[in-house]
């Protein structure tokens, strides 16, 4: 998984009036848990960008005044109206200790029920996977070449090294659907041949 740098800066003090100061000189308050008391700091909206507009998901170098903390984003609120960031939780990365996270789901290979008129669904664009942060692909790569129509890949049915993935093994990932069209070609094809036997009946 790529990893991001993101510089930011202690927080002197906490509080709604101080964290309402910071957003408006475009900075955005957050915190630092995990092993060890909260780190409390700040960081430009600037740095944001690169994190919270990409489906991508990445380890962060946080460096704080300093410090370099081995983290990643847990959480972001935004304001209910405006393009602002409220607030930021990041979580402490220890080595040894699995992290959980969202991935997005990256389908991979073109269905061959596509090529017989059928179309794939996406059912999960994410899932939720546990494993050490050194095992983290940047996405979880699903071939669906053999998936004809009707058929479909569950979360059970993905094998995925040194990872555990922590969504039901019953739910569907993906799908290849039957169209409208090729229903309606398929009803039509199958009314024409009751219609020639019905023929060929008649006249024996």
């Amino acid at each position: 998984m790529k990893t991001l740098l993101v510089k930011g800066q202690k927080r002197n003090s906490l509080g709604k009036k101080e964290a309402k100061l910071i957003r408006s000189q475009e900075l955005v308050p957050a915190v630092l848990y995990g092993a060890g008391e909260p780190v409390h700091f700040s960081v430009p909206f600037s740095e944001m960008r690169q994190l919270v507009y990409t489906p991508g998901v990445f380890l962060i170098d946080l460096e704080i005044e300093g410090t370099i903390y081995h983290a990643m984003m847990q959480d972001v609120q935004w304001h209910a109206v405006e393009e602002q960031i409220l607030h930021v939780d990041f979580l402490k990365i220890e080595e040894g200790k699995k992290v959980k996270i969202d991935l997005p789901v990256k389908v991979v290979g073109l269905a061959k029920g596509i090529k017989a008129g059928g179309k794939l669904k996406t059912n999960l664009r994410k899932l939720k996977i546990k494993a050490l942060a050194k095992d983290l692909p940047d996405a979880i790569e699903i071939n669906v070449t053999k998936l004809g129509i009707g058929q479909s890949i569950k979360v059970g049915d993905l094998a995925l090294k040194n990872i555990e993935i922590l969504d039901k093994k019953s739910n569907v990932v993906v799908a290849v659907t039957i169209t409208r069209a090729a229903k309606s070609a398929a009803g039509a094809a199958i009314e024409e041949e009751e219609e020639s036997v019905a023929e060929d009946t008649a006249n024996e």
